[in-house]
């Protein structure tokens, strides 16, 4: 733990010190922003009466070149990501416009939503004008998608629950994916974020809002941002309020002109599934969070994430391997026992 916490302090040095130099001034100094799930970091600093965003990206473990790159996608789209004012890729050093403290999670209450989620599916369509082309994303393929519904297993039943699953569910399982993996695949494909959720929208008084998060994008499902966005694994939505805006967001992608060649009850379908394809990967993530970086902080969210999956499968029977899976092995309840264990119930 010791040689952690000198490593920490030594690229915060090497950060202060960098950004000295960038705005000639050697009293600079930064403060703790923000981390997130992943090895980055965030700080602020006051620079002549302005605020900005730094991030300190360690290069030997991420890779500031695609957020760079999608930024400037974005913006060049009207959608509000950070602007970068200085940039160190070989350091991991970013200087970025600051959008506050105030994000989505923070200000969603049933009064303030529609207003706040009509801001950020505006923010969708804009994003669905993005060509692949543009941005050169990468494809989110059967391999990608299959990767990540496999954490699901390897991470959350495995490691966290401590179950072995017998061959028949196993291959029930497989089949499973395998199926929501195709139900990705058929969609339209689109701009996603891969990470639209009420933690990396932030809530700013022009252009609302502001997008953060996003150097993980590629070409992929057009459901996936909104099942990020309207089953949120930070906080939830009756069902009535999530169809009726993936109602107004079919109508708008209409009026906008999308010939779109599949029907309303299609889509929902597509949303469903692609929901349990991303709460699969959320929980398998939230878990290995926890065993691999010991951070605790996200095994509540598991419990709704959850819902989300068992919820989605008993509408459809072609996915009830994975609903008879969680019921059979009373999966719920030894997630509420390691959060007893935890301290977190």
């Amino acid at each position: 733990m010791t040689v952690i916490k000198m490593q920490g302090d030594k690229r915060r040095w090497q950060l202060e010190n960098w950004l000295q130099k960038t705005f000639q001034d050697k009293t600079l100094k930064c403060e703790p922003a923000s981390s997130d799930a992943s090895f980055r970091r965030y700080f602020r600093i006051v620079k002549s009466g302005k605020c900005y965003v730094v991030m300190d990206a360690p290069p030997d473990k991420e890779d500031c070149e695609p957020f760079v790159r999608v930024a400037q996608t974005l913006r060049s789209h009207e959608i509000q990501a950070p602007k970068i004012f200085h940039r160190s890729e070989e350091d991991g050093f970013l200087v970025l416009s600051d959008f506050g403290s105030i994000c989505y999670l923070d200000e969603l209450t049933s009064k303030t939503v529609d207003k706040l989620y009509r801001d950020a599916i505006e923010v969708l369509h804009k994003m669905h004008q993005i060509q692949a082309k543009d941005d050169c994303l990468p494809s989110y393929n059967d391999e990608l998608l299959s990767s990540e519904m496999g954490l699901f297993k390897s991470w959350f039943l495995e490691q966290l629950l401590d179950l072995s699953l017998s061959d028949v569910e196993t291959k029930g399982l497989e089949n499973t994916q395998a199926k929501l993996s195709k139900s990705a695949t058929e969609q339209p494909q689109v701009f996603v974020h891969r990470d639209y959720h009420s933690r990396n929208l932030m809530v700013t008084a022009e252009n609302n809002p502001g997008v953060i998060d996003f150097q993980d994008a590629v070409y992929g499902p057009l459901t996936y941002d909104l099942v990020s966005l309207l089953r949120d694994c930070y906080l939830s939505w009756p069902d009535e309020k999530v169809y009726a805006w993936l109602d107004a967001f079919l109508a708008e992608r209409k009026a906008r002109g999308f010939a779109d060649d599949f029907d309303s009850s299609q889509f929902y379908m597509w949303f469903d599934w692609m929901g349990v394809q991303r709460h699969m990967k959320a929980v398998g993530i939230f878990s290995r969070l926890l065993i691999r970086d010991g951070k605790s902080n996200y095994l509540q969210d598991i419990p709704r994430t959850l819902n989300y999956i068992s919820q989605a499968c008993c509408r459809y029977q072609a996915l009830a391997p994975l609903s008879e899976l969680i019921e059979n092995h009373n999966i719920n309840e030894r997630m509420k026992q390691v959060l007893l264990e935890k301290g977190l119930a």
